[in-house]
């Protein structure tokens, strides 16, 4: 099948911008860019992408990343994956950039490639703002109820589990031309 047309990234970033914009623009808001590691390769760009349209319709956008809160268990072998310390996320991250006002947040805790923790950066912003956080399985319990929108970057027409619970569905098998998917996860 060949695609006579294909929405530029700029188009289709610009559109969910303007949704997460339009039904959160008062407050602090938590957007989680989410897709499975094998089939989505682009959830890390893509959500660069997506913060940098946020902050182009004139609301604050800041970025963080799961991967930037995981870290090898003591016990584990050296080429083990990282884990997602949610404890951490939720108290240096998550909660108090929901706070709002002059509360700090820390946008990254751990280095899982050199398998260290960083020292605490303290971020603030104001009190409108949207908060960008890529990473995979984002709707697992324990998370699913941290974010107020998510978008589901997917390649092909794989049906996963994690489509379910998106707000937006984003076609990624071309980087250049994303496209917005509106169809149900049955």
């Amino acid at each position: 099948m060949t695609t006579r047309w294909a929405p530029a990234k700029k188009d289709t970033l610009r559109e969910l911008a303007a949704e997460i914009v339009h039904n959160y623009g008062r407050g602090r808001v938590v957007v989680a860019v989410d897709g499975d590691t094998a089939g989505a390769p682009g959830v890390g760009p893509f959500a660069d992408d997506l913060a940098e349209a946020i902050r182009e319709s004139g609301q604050t956008a800041f970025r963080a990343s799961l991967r930037a809160f995981s870290r090898r268990p003591a016990s584990a072998p050296r080429d083990a994956e990282p884990e997602l310390d949610e404890s951490v996320l939720r108290r240096v991250l998550v909660e108090p950039f929901l706070l709002g006002g002059s509360t700090g947040w820390v946008g990254a805790a751990f280095d899982a490639e050199a398998d260290r923790a960083l020292e605490p950066t303290w971020v603030t912003g104001p009190a409108d703002a949207v908060l960008v956080v890529d990473g995979t399985d984002m709707s697992r319990p324990g998370l699913s109820g941290i974010w107020h929108y998510r978008v589901w970057v997917s390649v092909g027409d794989a049906r996963t589990a994690g489509r379910a619970t998106a707000s937006a569905v984003v076609g990624n098998d071309d980087p250049e031309h994303p496209r917005r998917r509106f169809d149900d996860a049955c």
